[in-house]
């Protein structure tokens, strides 16, 4: 059970990285206008370092739909992912786990991947509901997702996720790793859901 305190709370990076994106992408101005448009504007001159709340992350997602459009937005989220993936690899993975999760065969690797995920769930799903079912492809879910919580949309907009899921899979996992927003809350599903495949 999720401690009380812990609740709508989100890690730095889902926020950090987003900047860190968008001004390798777009430039330091666009960068600040997405920020200000967020109420954030404070996080660029002083990167979050602890954990953050949910709806922060929420105006700041939505606001880079608002003010880049859907491509350049999904473009600048899927390389946060990556950035965020790298950084949990590096650093939130026990050393002495990644070799025991590279040498199993995928779906053995994957079980146990999926539960230390579970675990840590509301480290960045937040008052959101992390849940998953095992097989092939396995189905990832996130209901009350705070990510695409204000941004209604006709396609998935959970890049981040996605490409979050991708990295680490693609490390841990199998290489030939996939990961697929097949429903997403933006667009009236009842929760995001990703398929994570390797074959």
């Amino acid at each position: 059970m999720t401690p009380p305190d812990r609740s709508g709370r989100i890690g730095p990076n889902a926020i950090s990285r987003i900047a860190q994106a968008l001004k390798d992408q777009h430039g330091t101005a666009a960068a600040r206008r997405v920020f200000h448009a967020a109420r954030l504007e404070s996080y660029l001159a002083n990167p979050p370092q602890d954990m953050v709340d949910e709806d922060e992350v929420s105006r700041l997602h939505h606001a880079l739909h608002r003010e880049l459009g859907a491509e350049a937005a999904a473009h600048v989220a899927t390389t946060a992912g990556r950035l965020t993936g790298d950084y949990l690899l590096a650093y939130r993975i026990p050393a002495v786990a990644k070799p025991v999760l590279s040498l199993l065969p995928p779906s053995p690797s994957a079980r146990l991947l999926l539960n230390a995920i579970a675990k840590h769930s509301w480290t960045f799903s937040g008052s959101g509901v992390f849940s998953y079912v095992s097989g092939y492809p396995i189905r990832v879910s996130i209901t009350n997702c705070p990510i695409c919580r204000q941004t209604p949309s006709a396609s998935p907009v959970c890049q981040f996720y996605t490409a979050t899921f991708e990295t680490i899979f693609r490390a841990l996992v199998s290489p030939h790793t996939r990961v697929v927003e097949t429903l997403c809350q933006a667009t009236g599903a009842p929760s995001c859901t990703f398929e994570i495949s390797w074959r």
